[in-house]
């Protein structure tokens, strides 16, 4: 349903913007230039205007990838997409204005304003209207009934039913289409936990939260504690937070309402404690995957040499394979093969996993160099051109690593929320672990990457990490 409703948005955007462009061409030729209607088709053999209608869309979808308009989709709220619509045509419209019509040939400069505000207006409208047409649908389906949002209930106590009770009885329908309940406690004996059963079914306790959201696809928690449940919330917080961009809603206290800490979309729908799960704004994650596309695209370019001459010191120095592959960690718990040039003898960990130390006898006497100056990491490239990594974010770690730290710092599991990166805060501040204590220690570096994540974070962590490696403080 998602994905067809992103190529409605695609279609109708795109199409938008070509009869915006057309208008635009038509416009200037009729009422600038003053030409009749028969001489104006003269544009449609202008190769500016056909080959306008190619790129121009193509800039505008760009515009729009990048300010997160196809992005949950099936959630737009209306007044939300007016004002997204109003400030990515401003900008559109400013790029294309400076870009292809600040040269133009003109009569007089009030030309220039009315071909600004006419462009705005045409295309301000020729998207808004198709856009409303479709969130109106959606919303419509929604709140009938048609559309609805899978939702797991946290909590089987009183305030649990009470919750369930008033998001079904409101006035609105909010989409919350519920795939069963989640028990605080082991056991609940309660008579509201009996009702709930009835209603939907128990899916076990806390400790299976993160299987639940995986099995059932959910993408919003309802978290309603009882008074003497509250200390569970954090535990609770860092099992759904570990599973990606879930929706939170927490039932808030009469003191919550108070102080005003309640997030509401709509006042006739239950009140919430909405916790937003997403750590940067949607415009950065969009430029920071396309900063590590660029970067990487001219990195695996311009270091082809160094590629090539590490390729041939590391086959003549030591017998085995050039490169080395190991699977490790990624987004959301996804196992993934990181690639690096391989510095260590054939079979290094013939007797297990083991971290590399200070005069490890595992590492060729080149891999030590590569080590000093992180010269083996750079096939990493690789990885963030296919996705799997980016260039800034929490060195990923092998399965059998992570489940001795998390049985020592839970929190660890945060880090899966975005992706492993080639550089890292915790690498910068602490550099590399070579024991789970020191995996340990180094966590709380890159837990305060995640509180501080933002592109400018990432740029003061590139650039250190470059100061580093001239320094060859790597290991």
């Amino acid at each position: 349903m998602e994905k067809k409703q992103k190529v409605k948005y695609i279609i109708s955007d795109t199409l938008s913007a070509m009869l915006a462009w057309a208008a635009l061409f038509l416009f200037r030729k009729v009422a600038l230039e003053h030409l009749g209607f028969s001489d104006a088709a003269d544009v449609f053999s202008d190769s500016n205007f056909w080959l306008g209608l190619i790129l121009v869309p193509l800039g505008w979808l760009s515009l729009y990838t990048i300010q997160g308009a196809y992005r949950n989709v099936l959630r737009r709220a209306r007044l939300t997409e007016l004002l997204d619509t109003i400030l990515a045509s401003l900008i559109g419209v400013v790029v294309i204005f400076f870009v292809l019509l600040v040269d133009d040939n003109i009569n007089t400069y009030l030309n220039y304003y009315a071909s600004f505000l006419f462009l705005f207006f045409v295309h301000f409208t020729f998207t808004y209207v198709p856009r409303l047409i479709i969130t109106t649908h959606t919303v419509n389906a929604v709140h009938t009934r048609r559309l609805g949002f899978p939702t797991v209930m946290i909590g089987s106590g009183p305030r649990a039913l009470q919750t369930y009770t008033d998001l079904e009885s409101q006035e609105t329908y909010s989409g919350n289409l519920f795939v069963g309940y989640v028990d605080i406690n082991q056991e609940a004996n309660h008579s509201a936990s009996q009702s709930l059963q009835n209603i939907m079914p128990r899916l076990g306790t806390i400790a299976d939260l993160r299987t639940v959201i995986k099995e059932h696809a959910v993408e919003e928690a309802i978290v309603a504690l009882e008074p003497d449940e509250k200390e569970r919330l954090s535990d609770i917080l860092l099992a759904i937070n570990s599973c990606g961009d879930i929706i939170i809603k927490i039932t808030p206290d009469a003191r919550d309402i108070a102080v005003g800490s309640i997030h509401q979309r709509s006042i006739f729908h239950s009140p919430f404690i909405l916790i937003n799960n997403r750590l940067m704004p949607e415009w950065q994650y969009s430029l920071k995957r396309i900063a590590d596309i660029v970067i990487s695209l001219f990195a695996l370019i311009l270091l082809s040499p160094v590629y090539l001459v590490t390729a041939i010191i590391v086959k003549a120095t030591s017998p085995g394979p050039i490169f080395y592959a190991q699977e490790r960690i990624g987004h959301l718990g996804k196992p993934f093969k990181m690639h690096k040039f391989r510095s260590m003898y054939v079979d290094a960990e013939e007797a297990g996993p083991a971290l590399s130390k200070d005069d490890d006898p595992r590492i060729t006497p080149f891999g030590r160099f590569m080590r000093k100056v992180r010269l083996d990491e750079i096939p990493q490239f690789y990885n963030v051109l296919r996705g799997t990594m980016s260039l800034v974010g929490p060195r990923p770690e092998r399965q059998y690593y992570i489940d001795q730290i998390v049985k020592r710092a839970p929190e660890y599991m945060l880090l899966q929320r975005v992706k492993p990166g080639i550089t890292s805060w915790g690498q910068v501040k602490y550099g590399y672990a070579s024991n789970v204590d020191q995996m340990v220690e180094r966590l709380r570096y890159d837990l305060l990457y995640l509180d501080n994540m933002s592109l400018t974070t990432d740029l003061k962590i590139l650039l250190y990490t470059v100061i580093i490696i001239f320094e060859g403080r790597g290991k």
